[in-house]
């Protein structure tokens, strides 16, 4: 594999004035014991936008995107250095609820991981657990978000039925259905569709895009593809840093980077 340098950055500088940011890092370091997995990391997130974090692996993508809302911090020995800054407020601080900040900053994961519940439960349990009892407003959250995440019509005649029993594409979309009932913000995505099948990966990817009208998606996907296709913006990680980052068009036509080039033109290692 190339050494590529690590001095060598361009990262796109979005104008609030002209961008709004729901989200942005400032040097953003993450340590795993002594070791630095994430070196200075700063990038901005416009709201109402998808931006696609890709890169090899090991190249500390996910690792970043889980800083993101603060989910290292269930790693042992793990520390995050920097600022992660959300509506004006550091949530790097310790004085951050972090529980109340992942109701604003939601998360699905690689592996779809429905609660061993009824589909209704599943979506139910988190605003539950925050104090809503009204079963009529539980009722319209279930209808809304099995709406927005493309599943309502294949599963409103079993909602109170395993969700386990669910394809794994349709276990996704209802893990994305689950994110959205607290109304979050900010959707943290780590690679959603890499354990689907292709039918299944295109109809997730309908759903982020119809989905983004309303929040902001980060995503973290190997599948350059399915970055050039869905988002709006790429970060292009390397050894730990945010190499380049820019319209996903440039990023795919003509970025200016070489190990950016590299890599998306399949030249790489």
């Amino acid at each position: 594999m190339d050494n590529y340098s690590l001095d060598d950055i361009y990262i796109k500088p979005l104008d609030s004035k002209e961008h709004e940011l729901a989200l942005s890092t400032e040097d953003l370091k993450v340590y795993y014991g002594d070791k630095e997995a994430i070196h200075d990391v700063s990038l901005p997130f416009e709201r109402y936008k998808i931006t696609a974090l890709i890169g090899a692996s090991g190249s500390g993508k996910s690792t970043y995107l889980r800083s993101l809302n603060r989910m290292n911090d269930l790693i042992p020995g793990a520390r995050v250095d920097g600022k992660i800054m959300y509506r004006d407020l550091n949530i790097n601080s310790a004085k951050v609820d972090v529980y109340e900040m992942r109701k604003h900053i939601g998360m699905v994961f690689q592996q779809p991981n429905p609660f061993a519940k009824s589909i209704y439960d599943n979506i139910t349990f988190a605003p539950r657990q925050f104090g809503e009892k009204n079963k009529e407003k539980l009722d319209e959250m279930v209808e809304q978000t099995l709406k927005q995440a493309a599943l309502w019509d294949q599963v409103k005649d079993k909602l109170h039925t395993s969700a386990l029993a669910l394809s794994g594409g349709q276990q996704q979309r209802l893990c994305i259905a689950r994110a959205i009932a607290l109304q979050p913000d900010i959707l943290l995505m780590d690679e959603p569709a890499s354990a689907l099948d292709p039918i299944s990966t295109s109809k997730v990817e309908d759903t982020l895009m119809q989905l983004k009208d309303q929040y902001t998606i980060i995503i973290v996907t190997h599948n350059m593809q399915q970055a050039a296709r869905i988002s709006d913006y790429t970060a292009f990680f390397y050894s730990g840093k945010a190499l380049e980052f820019d319209d996903t068009k440039t990023i795919f036509t003509s970025p200016r980077i070489k190990a950016t080039n590299d890599y998306v033109s399949g030249h790489f290692g």
